[in-house]
């Protein structure tokens, strides 16, 4: 039987190019997304088309009683879950914290660091062996500017990853007896969409040459990192950090 994973956010950059490998690897992925049902239905019928098992569930993961509908569709179409992918997450445009708004650091707040609780509240209550599971691996996807601190551009943004980064530890330790692995990936500079949605498609362009390695990264390095860390070659790994970075 197929090991059943969810990806939130699994329908563009990161979370798409994590779903593509996990199909690969054999699991039977569920893509969650928000609004791009065309995109999330394309890739489903990509992966059925190679031989593989996906479903496609809308869900704003910021919103309590969404995540548990998602889960209990996982749970009605897949079965049992084994692996959690908490990528889901947004960034606003550009903006010095002098110039915040609550409202902006509460939609923030709630996308990126809420969801990412509400996703392995449910994980755990169906993983850990507490509560009659077989345990699983959790996959939290964090950024580069939880250590970074992107001044002048995202400082919101990188202190809900910098939470993102603290629940990683602490859930790590809470569960590591219970059958259940937490880590961590903090990509840096990537080539996806997501910097459009901050007001700068070019991003990666424009600071790259800060990165010692000299490039952006790609969507399935990142994908590559989050697929090891789920995976059985990683077993004595928890609470652990990969950054995919470049050197940064």
């Amino acid at each position: 039987m197929n090991k059943v994973a969810l990806v939130t956010g699994g329908s563009r950059g990161i979370g798409a190019a994590t779903v593509k490998q996990l199909a690969a690897a054999g699991y039977a992925v569920c893509i969650n997304y928000v609004t791009n049902q065309a995109a999330a239905l394309q890739l489903v019928d990509e992966i059925l088309k190679d031989g593989g098992h996906a479903i496609a569930v809308q869900a704003d993961v910021s919103k309590e009683d969404e995540v548990v509908r998602l889960f209990a569709d996982i749970d009605r179409q897949l079965g049992r879950i084994d692996a959690l992918v908490n990528n889901a997450g947004i960034l606003l445009p550009q903006c010095r914290v002098e110039d915040f708004t609550a409202d902006r650091i509460n939609r923030l707040l709630t996308t990126n660091v809420t969801g990412y609780f509400l996703c392995c509240r449910e994980a755990v209550r169906r993983m850990s062996t507490k509560h009659g599971g077989i345990g699983g691996s959790i996959v939290n996807v964090s950024s580069a500017a939880s250590r970074l601190g992107s001044a002048n551009e995202y400082v919101d943004y990188a202190a809900t990853k910098g939470a993102v980064d603290t629940l990683t530890k602490g859930l790590s330790v809470e569960v590591a007896g219970e059958g259940i692995r937490v880590n961590c990936v903090r990509p840096g500079l990537i080539y996806t969409t997501m910097h459009a949605d901050g007001g700068e498609a070019n991003r990666v362009e424009r600071l790259k040459t800060g990165v010692p390695m000299q490039r952006g990264g790609t969507p399935d390095e990142v994908a590559s990192a989050i697929t090891f860390l789920l995976s059985d070659a990683a077993s004595f790994i928890t609470g652990s950090f990969v950054d995919v970075s470049g050197g940064r």
